[in-house]
């Protein structure tokens, strides 16, 4: 027993969890320093995590970037660019020593077309039923510079198209010359005829 007489705060119930005045401040403190340590341990738990993580996911500090920047530009300025080892000349001189222009080739000498002779004489026979159609063909042809041969009615086989009949190859300019100038286009090799060149006006003329 203490010497001191009892006082209110002596007068406590006796089923009362509360131990003393002093137990209420200290409960009190301790609420409110709860939240600040876990904000606490959060935080470092969330830097932690971030300084093992954030390098393997490849965010480094600037100064390490920067650092790993410079050091691959001096890599890159100090090492020579590697060569091709198969590489090949663009160009490979000409072994006789002569020099050609790209894409020139070596032009091949025309060979002289067979001159018009026009003095050579021109039959016209004509072998359709219109009248007068050999005399009208052969002003053309004598019009152009050509001899006229004879002219007359074809007594030979029918003629299903106008035919220009040449003897011999000597002949073949001829023919076409004369064929381009009636617009006749079948052209006959044949020695029958006894003129160098035959016109036989067939059907379908004009």
């Amino acid at each position: 027993m203490t010497k001191y007489a009892r006082d209110e705060f002596d007068r406590v119930p006796e089923t009362s969890t509360r131990q003393g005045v002093h137990r209420t401040v200290s409960a009190a403190r301790s609420r409110r320093l709860g939240p600040i340590l876990s904000f606490g341990a959060v935080a470092l738990a969330i830097g932690l995590v971030a300084f093992l993580l954030l390098p393997k996911l490849g965010f480094g500090p600037a100064g390490s970037s920067a650092m790993t920047a410079d050091q691959a530009s001096n890599n890159a300025t100090a090492s020579p660019a590697p060569t091709a080892a198969g590489a090949t000349p663009s160009a490979s001189p000409d072994p006789t020593g002569s020099l050609a222009p790209a894409g020139s080739a070596p032009s091949a000498s025309a060979t002289p077309s067979a001159a018009v002779d026009k003095t050579q004489p021109v039959a016209i026979y004509n072998g359709t039923a219109t009248a007068g159609l050999a005399g009208r063909v052969g002003t053309t042809v004598t019009s152009a510079g050509w001899v006229l041969g004879p002219l007359g009615n074809w007594g030979g086989a029918r003629q299903q198209t106008s035919v220009v009949f040449y003897n011999g190859p000597a002949q073949k300019a001829n023919a076409d010359a004369l064929g381009s100038l009636l617009g006749i286009a079948t052209l006959v090799d044949s020695a029958e005829f006894k003129m160098p060149l035959v016109v036989v006006l067939g059907p379908g003329f004009k």
